[in-house]
């Protein structure tokens, strides 16, 4: 089977994901712009049961094929706090997901835990290694060293997890390419099932964003961070790792489903402070504040930062965006098949041509198109062609 093929199949209209946002982390990242808060016991009863009563109060209309629980830092919650998440998580579904991720940092992956998660029906461990350096991860100021990772990468083995994703970053301030592709080399050493290779960006308001701004970081250039891109997918490729998505890379068959859901547009409902839902013609946030979102699960009234209907011509081009990011890229005739009225074909046309004539995009059979490899180094440029479309 392709992995064209598989994509397809893993991702039909029915598809629905659930995702909760775990919103501790003992502490920040220079990096992260994610919504957070110090883990202290009081906070954390009081997330717990706000997460179960938003549970009640926002059930699904049908079972939930994908779960994914994100943050922060999942991981950091006690034992049978987990076990307490996972069973409110479990009677949400109303089945055992096919996917549940949970997202572990090194220093938060203890034996008991793994085997809570593993029995509460986990089937997926993803870890923000970042880096096997520690001048690098210096400077990105994670805490845990690189001994730490590779004790908790096997903590994680030796409790039976036979699906775990490494999390990787670079073009990093100072880091050199030679670095990198050592990086790269350590953590295919641990023959995990899946990598993921994030280039550094600098978001507003974080630690690494004032140190920019003051004249003590320098980034990388666009020019560097090509590069970056090209040795890595090189690298990966070679030992097995294949590209799925721009920043994605697995063995066969360990592709993460829960993003190629949300990647296809289909359906999500999130759980927990700051976390985002798309269902039922609705892009949904909830507070990025974990007492403002508390007192509206208190009172029976969840409240959101945004509701907004979303439209057809939204996810068509969303659906673009996000479809030519993978690398099986977008059926032009199932997307016009799920959105018939969306589109301006004539402006669509125009651009699909401009970009095949200029090597970016290559039209496949049967009006189906993938990003070139140069059109993937550019994804972010060519997306915002796709925002430009005009809307029906």
């Amino acid at each position: 089977m392709t992995l064209q093929a598989k994509v397809h199949e893993s991702t039909p209209p029915v598809t629905l994901g659930v995702y909760v946002h775990v919103p501790f982390c003992a502490s920040t990242c220079d990096f992260c712009a994610f919504y957070q808060e110090k883990p202290q016991r009081q906070e954390l009863e009081r997330y717990l049961a706000a997460v179960e009563g938003e549970m009640r109060l926002r059930p699904l209309e049908r079972p939930a094929n994908t779960v994914f629980w994100g943050g922060g830092t999942p991981g950091l919650l006690p034992s049978k706090d987990l076990k307490r998440l996972a069973h409110a998580t479990r009677t949400l579904c109303q089945q055992s997901p096919e996917e549940w991720t949970v997202e572990m940092a090194p220093s938060t992956v203890k034996a008991d835990k793994v085997d809570t998660l593993l029995n509460s029906g986990v089937t997926r461990m993803s870890m923000g290694v970042q880096s096997f350096q520690t001048k690098t991860l210096d400077a990105l100021g994670r805490l845990h060293s690189p001994d730490q990772a590779r004790k908790a990468y096997a903590t994680l083995r030796a409790g039976g997890c036979d699906n775990i994703n490494l999390d990787l970053i670079f073009a990093i301030p100072g880091q050199s390419l030679d670095a990198w592709a050592e990086d790269l080399k350590a953590a295919i050493a641990l023959e995990p099932e899946h990598i993921s290779t994030y280039c550094l960006t600098f978001e507003e308001d974080t630690a690494l964003w004032l140190k920019l701004n003051k004249g003590q970081v320098r980034k990388q250039s666009v020019e560097d961070e090509a590069v970056f891109y090209e040795i890595t997918w090189e690298i990966l490729e070679k030992a097995g790792y294949a590209q799925y998505e721009v920043s994605n890379f697995a063995r066969p068959g360990y592709a993460c489903q829960h993003n190629l859901n949300t990647w296809a547009m289909h359906e999500w409902l999130g759980y927990g402070p700051s976390a985002a839902s798309q269902y039922q013609g609705e892009r949904l946030t909830n507070p990025h504040d974990l007492n403002a979102w508390v007192q509206g699960i208190e009172v029976g009234k969840p409240t959101f930062e945004e509701r907004i209907q979303v439209s057809d011509p939204t996810l068509f081009v969303d659906a673009w965006i996000f479809g030519l990011r993978t690398n099986a890229g977008v059926d032009r005739r199932l997307l016009e098949k799920r959105f018939p009225s969306a589109w301006d074909k004539a402006s669509l046309d125009t651009l699909l041509s401009a970009l095949c004539e200029t090597n970016l995009l290559q039209l496949g059979s049967e009006d189906h198109y993938v990003l070139t490899p140069q059109g993937r180094l550019l994804a972010d440029a060519i997306a915002e062609q796709f925002m430009d479309l005009p809307q029906r």
